[in-house]
């Protein structure tokens, strides 16, 4: 598998990873449910409601209307959480929580792209209070994420100023090539979902990684590599090199509450069953 990954010298290049399901076995938001009930964010009747979520999310159970309705009580859910202690729980739980469901094929992948020479850029629809901590982690060198509008008070408004999915996903991209010099033939991404075609078509080296049914249709039509990543390992136990802090992570689109970003799953995955009825 990583035999593809050749050493390349100018132009620069990239590789782009979604997150949940393609470098992480579960959903990055949801994870945090427990901690953020802990913390007192959400109530019990909460934390058990988006537990159920990650479930569906895994298993692709939920229907549209089960979605919407998911959708719109977490969106509103994060409204009034302070900033600052959403990051601060993150921070204390990241490495039980988000270390030991890290996939060691995508965490051999990651090494490997930094060894070629590539910066590797996290793309994901959760926020950046949940995606900034684990791209740090991963040693990323950068991360694309969903944010949302915070007020004067330094508490979440409820209200999404940016949404990283889709379209959006390939959008960030072209903007990282441009500012940073990426020729985007000879970069890489990769994802699990349909909805992330748009950001696998945007490079020369696209991959689908435990794809959902549709993008696995698309991949095999297309002639894309599809991987399978089914192994999650703690980093510590993998690859002390990893272990190493890492390079500092430039955010490119930075700050949402985590229950906005759990919302932007549940759209996403909308979508995504929409794209393979």
């Amino acid at each position: 598998m990583l035999g593809v990954v050749e050493n390349h010298s100018l132009p620069r290049t990239a590789a782009f990873f979604d997150l949940d399901k393609t470098v992480i076995a579960k959903s990055s938001t949801l994870t945090f449910s427990k901690s953020f009930y802990q913390g007192g964010l959400i109530n019990r009747r909460a934390a058990l409601r988006t537990a159920y979520a990650q479930f569906l999310f895994m298993g692709g159970g939920m229907d549209h209307d089960q979605m919407e309705r998911t959708r719109e009580y977490l969106s509103a859910m994060c409204r009034g959480w302070n900033v600052q202690q959403v990051k601060e729980i993150v921070a204390e739980t990241l490495h039980d929580l988000i270390d030991p469901i890290i996939y060691d094929e995508a965490a051999s992948l990651i090494e490997a792209h930094h060894t070629a020479g590539r910066d590797v850029v996290i793309v994901s629809t959760s926020g950046a209070e949940v995606v900034e901590p684990v791209g740090e982690l991963l040693g990323a060198d950068r991360v694309v994420a969903t944010r949302m509008v915070v007020g004067d008070d330094g508490c979440f408004t409820g209200e999404v100023e940016y949404y990283a999915y889709g379209p959006t996903k390939a959008e960030a991209i072209r903007e990282l090539a441009e500012s940073e010099g990426y020729d985007l033939d000879r970069c890489y991404a990769y994802s699990d979902s349909l909805t992330d075609l748009p950001m696998l078509s945007a490079v020369g080296h696209p991959h689908a990684v435990n794809p959902d049914r549709a993008l696995r249709r698309e991949a095999l039509s297309r002639g894309w590599p599809v991987l399978d990543f089914h192994r999650p390992v703690r980093l510590k136990q993998r690859l002390p090199t990893l272990s190493v802090p890492p390079r500092p992570a430039l955010v490119a689109a930075a700050a949402i509450g985590a229950a906005a970003a759990t919302a932007g799953l549940v759209w996403y995955a909308s979508r995504r069953r929409s794209s393979a009825a």
